[in-house]
């Protein structure tokens, strides 16, 4: 690991995630302002608060790179390195007072992941990620995902079918039909349960880049696989979904399934 020229951004990284954990402990199960996004979905003051915090870190440390973010935009998109911001990854259920939301906090490197971290605050769990090493939990190294594991023994998951067109829906149900468990809710947080070998498989569509470019760097750090539904490499051009696996079995089979679609 100390000759991975990342690990200086990485470590950087989670003292972004330390910093948005204490704004965002304070702020569970407070009173705080919530408003309607164009797209109808909820944005607290607090996950400005958080983006506006991690963003001034940034600007501080490293005024030449970018940085994208979901409450606050876009800045200097021509950088090799780009910052990526979900200050709360799960917002409904923040404000419903469930410890399923987290921070995302993902770093690009001509516009590859390179760095990725998951962060829980509540419950003070953290996945992390960085690529060519082996992803962490809390700071403990993580084990390889089950590389055995069948369709047919596999719990997936999906943050809301919601999300999905009419195709999609159809095509995630034959998927769970042939699975052992299928389960609802999560967001990222299924992302981390997965690096921890609780869950399999989880699935998403509708997803934007803050939403998952952070996911590859810990998936990858445990030999899981991740990609969009046509099997490609997720990026910031990336259509929005995402699909990732315990293994290549796995994600082979649920590709069979999931990858012949049209959008409606």
């Amino acid at each position: 690991m100390l000759d991975n020229i990342y690990i200086p951004y990485f470590d950087f990284a989670n003292l972004l995630a330390d910093a948005s954990g204490e704004i965002l402990r304070a702020g569970f199960k407070t009173s705080y302002k919530i408003e309607e996004k164009a797209d109808q979905s909820p944005v607290t003051q607090l996950d400005t608060k958080v983006e506006q915090c991690i963003r001034a870190l940034i600007e501080e440390k490293f005024p030449e790179h970018g940085i994208v973010g979901e409450e606050l935009g876009n800045i200097r998109e021509e950088s090799p390195y780009q910052w990526v911001i979900d200050p709360i990854d799960g917002t409904k259920a923040f404000i419903a007072g469930k410890t399923t939301f987290t921070t995302l906090i993902a770093l690009l490197h001509h516009e590859k992941p390179v760095i990725g971290i998951i962060d829980q605050p509540i419950l003070r769990e953290r996945w992390s990620g960085v690529t060519g090493e082996q992803s962490l939990y809390n700071k403990v190294p993580l084990p390889h995902l089950n590389n055995q594991k069948s369709l047919q023994t596999a719990s997936i998951s999906t943050t809301s079918t919601d999300y999905f067109t009419e195709e999609q829906a159809a095509k995630f149900a034959k998927l769970c039909e042939k699975a052992e468990n299928c389960i609802l809710g999560g967001d990222a947080y299924a992302y981390g349960l997965l690096a921890s070998g609780n869950l399999d498989i989880v699935v998403d569509a509708g997803m934007k880049p803050y939403d998952f470019l952070t996911l590859s760097p810990v998936i990858e750090g445990v030999s899981g696989i991740i990609t969009d539904w046509a099997g490609k490499p997720l990026t910031l051009r990336s259509d929005g979904s995402v699909i990732a696996c315990a293994n290549n079995g796995l994600h082979g089979e649920a590709l069979g399934l999931l990858s012949n679609f049209t959008k409606l």
